[in-house]
């Protein structure tokens, strides 16, 4: 079975826009088909959005290309389907991830955002680990005896 993860945009954009040599590993995951990655459809308008800005200098063809890249490694999940968390980010836009990690737990929500990361404490009580060590994360999936 494949580990449930939950990509935060700031990951998202390391692996796309940044081409961040640390999330080599990650990327390479994902278009092995190895992790069960989760999205919703507001998670991928917030990507849409984000890499709109212009700050991140992209076309559309290449903001575009972006996002069927992101759809092909990941699985859609309907917005009814999520659960709402026991625990609350101060930030109301990352709240879709946290919820997103919880309803399909156990999981891991991979972020670098201050604000989401104060919640791991809490949030291993309930089987989801939020982490931005995105490469632990994959040396710890793939130290896990196969089912």
């Amino acid at each position: 079975m494949k580990p449930t993860v939950i990509l935060d945009t700031n990951i998202l954009l390391d692996i796309f826009v940044f081409d961040d040599q640390r999330a080599h590993p990650l990327r390479a995951a994902l278009s092995n088909q190895e992790l069960d990655a989760l999205v919703t459809e507001d998670t991928l308008d917030e990507l849409m959005d984000v890499i709109s800005r212009p700050q991140f200098s992209l076309d559309k063809q290449k903001q575009a290309e972006i996002l069927l890249q992101w759809q092909s490694w990941s699985r859609l999940v309907k917005q009814s389907d999520l659960q709402v968390a026991p625990w609350k980010c101060k930030d109301r836009d990352d709240q879709v991830f946290i919820n997103l990690a919880f309803s399909f737990k156990p999981s891991t929500l991979i972020s670098k955002d201050k604000l989401v990361l104060k919640l791991a404490k809490r949030a291993i009580k309930e089987e989801v680990i939020i982490t931005s060590d995105h490469l632990q994360f994959l040396m710890s999936e793939s130290q896990m005896p196969a089912l």
